[in-house]
């Protein structure tokens, strides 16, 4: 294993085409003098070790040979090189996991073969917005733009410009790779392949691949602020392999649309604030091995059939409204949340009860009445008797007298 600092010698190599140093213990600056190498280097790839400060101007103006940048794991920090739009050739630019810090680089757009574009786990921020044109990125088939600080909403006006994935790719399958054609004497013509290689992440789990299919398309924007809807504009992205844009705030349904991407293989939606059903038209995705909308808002149903019910029931916790046979819950079951007695239930139940009580009073005032009259008439009955006595013996006593 290799450690220390690189040597400025290797900037007098003016015949050297691949500098290949990866996972050693070097550190220190990068030399600047590497912008000298881009005239014949095709390949420059020092990931994985100890190196800091800022990226030296790499592509002069006098025109460079370099098809592959492989910056990642190291502690860089600063701004990416704006001499970086002199790179003409270059197909893959990988600066994932340093320090980075800086806005998107949409100049990058103007590079007619870029083909990879990886910033993952820097400190990139602010708002993407839109191309400067229709030209931008016409090649790009990779981009990973995920754990950073972008914000705003999901660069949807890109898709118009990402041709290399709107269709999908009939041809054999063939590796990303740097081929270089020279004649070494007394052996001849030699042709050296080397092929790109990239870590992607799905489901929070880390897959390195060593070789990449020339067919296959990436989009990872996950772990950032994105907010707002997902459009309906990445269903024109046929050639698509992977798309995860998880751990944002993102909002609104899943589009239906999504369904159009028949090669689609892995699809992570989950940790965001997504609503609405799962839409019917992705149990059509017969390629789809990974699906993920853990921790959303989504409600309804989950498609039944084909390769939705060999997903794990993971996919869909920490959404109390999903309903299906993978989360034991039939739909069906389903009952409303109790409600409150109504308004016009409680005007049912005060007319009922005024009812009662009008009943109450009304039995009261007949009885009463009743009792009233019957006490009246012993009323009557006792002082009319009263009153003949009393005229009986006024008369006896009158009579009494006379005598």
């Amino acid at each position: 294993m290799l450690s220390g600092e690189i040597s400025n010698m290797f900037c007098n190599l003016s015949s050297l085409y691949f500098l290949y140093l990866s996972g050693n213990a070097l550190s220190g600056m990068l030399p600047k003098c590497l912008g000298n190498l881009s005239s014949s280097l095709y390949e420059l790839n020092l990931k994985n070790n100890f190196f800091r400060g800022s990226i030296p101007e790499i592509c002069g103006n006098n025109g460079s040979n370099l098809r592959m940048i492989d910056l990642s794991y190291n502690k860089l920090q600063g701004q990416l090189p704006r001499s970086l739009s002199n790179c003409m050739m270059l197909e893959g630019f990988v600066v994932s996991n340093n320090k980075l810090r800086d806005v998107f680089p949409s100049w990058l757009g103007s590079l007619p073969v870029l083909k990879i574009l990886t910033l993952q786990q820097n400190e990139f921020y602010g708002v993407i917005g839109k191309p400067k044109n229709y030209l931008a990125f016409p090649k790009l088939q990779v981009i990973d733009i995920s754990f950073n600080y972008f914000t705003g909403e999901l660069p949807s006006q890109y898709i118009f410009c990402w041709n290399a994935m709107k269709e999908i790719n009939p041809s054999p399958s063939r590796y990303l790779n740097v081929t270089l054609n020279y004649t070494v004497t007394k052996i001849g013509r030699v042709q050296v392949q080397n092929r790109y290689a990239i870590i992607i992440t799905s489901k929070g789990v880390e897959r390195y691949y060593g070789a990449i299919l020339d067919i296959f398309t990436f989009i990872d924007m996950s772990s950032n602020r994105f907010e707002g809807e997902i459009s309906e504009l990445f269903g024109n992205l046929k050639g698509l392999y992977s798309l995860n844009l998880s751990n944002n705030m993102l909002t609104g349904s899943i589009p239906s649309s999504l369904g159009n991407l028949t090669v689609l293989e892995s699809l992570d939606l989950s940790q965001n604030r997504l609503s609405g059903q799962i839409p019917q038209p992705l149990k059509q995705l017969g390629f789809l091995e990974l699906f993920n909308v853990s921790h959303n808002d989504l409600t309804g149903p989950i498609p039944e059939g084909k390769q939705f019910s060999a997903f794990e029931t993971s996919s869909f916790q920490g959404n109390p409204g999903l309903c299906g046979d993978l989360l034991l819950k039939k739909c069906g079951d389903l009952k409303p949340p109790s409600l409150p007695p109504s308004v016009f239930e409680e005007n049912d139940n005060s007319e009922s009860l005024f009812e009662l009580e009008w009943k109450v009073v009304l039995i009261g005032f007949i009885s009463g009445l009743l009792a009233g009259v019957a006490l009246g008439d012993v009323v009557i009955i006792t002082r009319h008797g009263w009153l003949v006595k009393m005229h009986c013996a006024r008369r006896r006593w009158r009579t009494y007298r006379r005598n």
